[in-house]
């Protein structure tokens, strides 16, 4: 789909938000990704956990599950492992561009919001106009299709 131009009242255009930008990658896939990337981050939090107990252990989980989704989806091609493996990747709401080590902090930390809330924040890309889960919105980000 195409979305309309419209001018700001400062003189650039912004995209509308009436309708999608592009595709959007599906609930589904985006589950695959997520599943993998927890199997990726499984296997340091076990083996800290063993060797420094399960106290450390969450706090080394915490601490790695901030790095591994601020690096690699603040970075250019916007992938996780999991999400390279799916095909998916995030990106600008607005420009389809990189979103940037700070927004993808603020999308990693916005995980947890999505996540102690009943899972909603992630259920809600269901019912979403642009696909968006909760992190999404507050990154103003879109996980799109590589190929898309």
């Amino acid at each position: 789909m195409t979305t309309t131009e419209q001018p700001d009242p400062f003189g650039t255009s912004m995209r509308a938000f009436r309708v999608p930008s592009g595709p959007r990658a599906g609930f589904w896939i985006r589950f695959v990704a997520m599943t993998l990337d927890g199997l990726v981050l499984l296997v340091p939090f076990m083996v800290t956990a063993v060797a420094t107990g399960v106290s450390t252990g969450r706090t080394v989980f915490w601490l790695l599950f901030m790095a591994y989704f601020t690096l690699l989806e603040g970075g250019p091609s916007g992938q996780s492992l999991g999400k390279r493996a799916c095909g998916i990747r995030v990106v600008d709401l607005l420009t389809g561009e990189p979103i940037g080590r700070g927004r993808a902090l603020i999308r990693a930390l916005g995980r947890l919001v999505s996540f102690v809330v009943f899972l909603l924040g992630y259920l809600w890309m269901v019912v979403d106009r642009e696909k968006q889960t909760w992190h999404d919105k507050m990154a103003r980000s879109v996980v799109v299709p590589v190929r898309g």
